[in-house]
């Protein structure tokens, strides 16, 4: 049984992607680690070069601009990742995404426990979605996606790469819509898409924008537009009051970042905040 690791990136270093951490976290695991990473200025390709592993294969790839609706030059690199995968069964990490190094042998033996069962497309991955800083996770944002694929040549990412669908599934839809398409990994992601400073938060996100739909960047310059034009920085405080503290383990790779990076702000119990109960009202519960 042969395991391939995949993503794809772009401006990882001027948006602060920890990509180099994602990357290393699951070479243990992996066979080859297929990187397709997009043209850009910022040293995003040096990068991801001085990682130095034998498994690592690196692709390099020009964005196609025009595909901007919903997000879909996401789906087509991470494709053409996908096709220069020669595993058996194919791990997918975002460049924000990091796996726990505790998690990896059960991933290894769900894999081989599924192996030889075609009914098994996708394993299912617990998400840890971090905001703000290392202390602070956001229980209303998604719980679980699909990450690891049968390579089978049927298996696909679709829309903005949050997801993947198979022609083996009814109509196509997402794999996680069929439960018995899937299995649980046994594996956590832990999310750090907005651990960051504000303003390149801010950035990161108006530049996102500009793969998606104009009516969507419109919206998202607006938004720019509310906070001071001098400073652009995210308002993450809008939220931290109300989310979870975490008392977990990181994953060892991400040691250095955690190191030198402060907590946001002083957090009082969440369960004497009035606006946690709002939010439980109006999206329920979660953690």
């Amino acid at each position: 049984m042969k395991i391939s690791g995949f993503t794809f990136c772009r401006d990882a270093v001027r948006f602060d992607y920890p990509v180099e951490e994602s990357i290393r976290s699951l070479l243990p695991l992996v066979d080859e680690y297929v990187v397709a990473v997009g043209k850009c200025d910022d040293g995003t390709l040096e990068l991801v070069r001085s990682i130095g592993d034998p498994k690592l294969k690196i692709v390099e790839s020009v964005w196609d601009e025009s595909l901007r609706k919903d997000g879909l030059v996401y789906a087509q690199q991470t494709n053409l990742a996908l096709s220069q995968c020669h595993g058996d069964w194919a791990f997918y990490l975002q460049a924000d995404e990091v796996v726990h190094e505790d998690d990896l042998a059960r991933v290894r033996a769900t894999l081989e426990r599924y192996h030889d069962d075609p009914r098994v497309l996708a394993l299912m991955c617990r998400y840890l979605h971090f905001r703000g800083d290392y202390w602070s996770t956001d229980p209303w944002m998604y719980r679980k996606e699909v990450r690891v694929i049968r390579h089978n040549g049927r298996v696909r990412s679709q829309g903005d790469a949050t997801g993947f669908a198979s022609d083996a599934t009814a109509f196509s839809r997402n794999i996680r819509s069929e439960p018995s398409s899937w299995v649980w990994s046994g594996a956590r992601i832990f999310h750090y898409g907005y651990v960051k400073h504000p303003r390149t938060l801010m950035a990161k996100i108006v530049q996102q924008a500009k793969v998606y739909d104009p009516e969507v960047a419109v919206g998202f310059r607006k938004l720019r537009h509310r906070f001071d034009p001098a400073v652009s920085e995210y308002p993450l405080d809008e939220r931290y009051g109300i989310l979870k503290e975490y008392r977990g383990s990181h994953p060892a790779v991400m040691r250095n970042r955690i190191a030198s990076f402060q907590r946001l702000a002083p957090r009082r119990n969440r369960w004497l905040n009035p606006r946690f109960y709002r939010e439980v009202f109006q999206h329920g519960f979660k953690g």
